[in-house]
């Protein structure tokens, strides 16, 4: 209980004193993409009929020092997500509570389990007696789910102090469906960073926070408030972010929703109705900027127009699969069959393909079109390669929404500005905006 008041002190001094002055002069962190290797319980011989089929092989990570003395770990960087969540199931890579002299748990009845999970799509609940411990319960759209219990410690970012007090979930149990075993994960947990109450923007009062993600292993940056940075950035174009005033049942409120005006392929729009690309009655069909998503999702009526004209658009290129069965994580069956070099030569030939918002736009061309299929070849002595275009179906995932993937975000910089409530694009040279801003 002597450590819980002491979190809970940090965390109202910090309130009392004004969060903001900790991002002042910016905050500026390497982002690194890397391959998942996330199945950190064993896997049930079959997921339930309630999990989806599709996962993410890569994801966005930055590395983080939490509690006192501080443990380097490395969280997965994600805007579609409100909670923080540190793994504290004892394996090697996980975050060691027990050895922390700031970390609490929070108990039942508290006010931060009673009222603080309130944009959670699952609130915390208590656990029975004798435990009456404030349990936290995570699903995401990639079936991968955690559970564990809610907590506050001092969370350090970039090499200067003071640390930050937060709320976080400490998980004991974690399932993930990407079917590859690994009894020492890539990541130690994922960084909350939507706009709800308990995720870590909110908590740090950080009101504005930009990253520019390089491709391949090569070293991005993730930039937490501060305008000198931010200054260096090319000239962005912003789309505004869509609010709500009334709760819907299929739109998440809390997330970097935009509007999307159009999908181009080549020069001309794709002649989509205008209500198939806006929410309706329900909420369901918004759009979503999330860096905590691979891929990018469109829904039936826009993904089938894409797939249809970039097929049509590269029949000279690339050859169809033409295995109708054959579908990509269950949500990508635009693919075709060709070697390497083939794909090298036509990525240049490729139309590209643009995600076009109210007062801004998203490209996406080249090699970021196409993802080869790990461990599926076709050919004689298996001389091609399956690739499939990086655009999946959302109807086919489970998902009611449009979703900007981190894919598509390679060598674009990307900024979240709260303050004005916008999001601003602009191309850029990732490795080489790390380098100059060091």
């Amino acid at each position: 209980m002597r450590i819980l008041l002491l979190c809970l002190s940090l965390l109202a001094r910090a309130a009392a004193a004004g969060r903001e002055d900790r991002f002042a002069g910016g905050v500026l962190l390497p982002l690194r993409a890397v391959q998942v290797a996330a199945s950190l319980t064993p896997q049930p011989p079959q997921a339930p009929a309630n999990r989806l089929r599709f996962r993410h092989d890569v994801s966005l990570t930055v590395s983080v020092a939490v509690g006192t003395p501080p443990q380097n770990v490395t969280m997965v960087l994600d805007t579609g997500s409100e909670l923080s969540w540190l793994l504290c199931n004892g394996t090697t890579s996980a975050f060691n509570a027990s050895a922390s002299s700031t970390y609490g748990a929070f108990r039942c009845p508290s006010p931060e389990c009673r009222w603080r999970g309130r944009d959670l799509p699952s609130p915390p609940f208590c656990a029975p007696p004798p435990s009456n411990s404030c349990r936290v319960s995570l699903s995401y759209a990639d079936a991968s789910s955690a559970d564990g219990v809610l907590a506050a410690d001092t969370f350090l970012l970039g090499s200067a102090p003071p640390p930050v007090p937060a709320l976080f979930g400490c998980v004991t149990s974690y399932y993930s469906a990407t079917g590859i075993n690994s009894s020492e994960p890539a990541t130690t947990g994922l960084l909350g960073m939507n706009r709800g109450v308990l995720s870590f923007v909110t908590q740090t009062n950080t009101r504005r926070f930009a990253y520019c993600i390089a491709p391949g292993d090569g070293p991005g940056l993730l930039v937490l408030g501060g305008d000198v940075p931010l200054a260096l950035a090319p000239p962005l174009n912003y789309t505004p972010l869509v609010e709500i005033s009334q709760p819907l049942p299929y739109f998440d409120r809390v997330a970097y929703s935009v509007e999307l005006e159009g999908i181009r392929v080549g020069a001309a729009l794709l002649p989509i109705p205008k209500s198939v690309l806006a929410p309706d009655h329900t909420g369901a069909g918004q759009t979503m900027v999330d860096s905590g998503t691979q891929f990018t999702f469109l829904l039936a009526d826009a993904y089938a127009a894409l797939k249809a004209e970039f097929a049509n658009k590269t029949r000279a290129l690339l050859d169809p699969l033409n295995e109708p069965g054959f579908v990509f994580q269950g949500a990508f069956d635009a693919c075709f069959r060709a070697a390497e070099g083939q794909v090298a030569a036509a990525s240049r030939l490729l139309p590209e393909v643009g995600i076009v918002l109210r007062g801004a736009e998203v490209a996406v061309a080249g090699e970021k079109l196409l993802y080869r299929v790990p461990g599926e070849r076709r050919g004689e002595g298996g001389a091609e390669a399956v690739w499939c275009l990086t655009f999946g179906s959302s109807d086919m995932a489970g998902m009611s929404a449009y979703v900007i993937g981190h894919h598509h975000q390679q060598n674009v910089w990307v900024e979240y500005d709260l303050q004005n409530g916008r999001v601003g694009f602009a191309p850029a040279r990732c490795d080489l905006a790390t380098r100059r801003l060091g």
